[in-house]
């Protein structure tokens, strides 16, 4: 139940994202589909690369007092978007400032 309630807290943040940050977009007839997609594999990303980056770059967040998990997060939304589009998946990010952007709005929601 808890990991339903993950995915679905995560699907409406990725969805405001793609609503209010420009460069996050979902294209195609079906948004909610690539929104509901796109949580899955952001959620699988999450769990599966992001420990071993924060283990590996734990000296630089210790020195920027946490700052740079905003940029892990931003890279693990990137590349969540990258391996969503090589599945064709209609959810795009353009870059590493929407991703910064899209992370920040994310983490804020997941937070609340």
């Amino acid at each position: 139940m808890k990991l339903i309630i993950s995915w679905l807290i995560n699907a409406a943040a990725l969805a405001l994202a793609a609503a209010v940050v420009p460069g996050i977009e979902t294209t195609g007839d079906q948004a909610w589909v690539a929104v509901a997609l796109m949580a899955v594999i952001f959620g699988l990303v999450n769990a599966l690369i992001r420990p071993l980056l924060k283990l590996l770059t734990c000296l630089i967040n210790v020195l920027t007092l946490g700052l740079f998990t905003l940029v892990i997060n931003a890279l693990m939304l990137w590349l969540s978007s990258w391996i969503a589009a090589q599945l064709g998946v209609d959810f795009r990010v353009d870059g590493f400032v929407p991703a910064f952007l899209g992370a920040l709005l994310i983490s804020v929601v997941s937070f609340i």
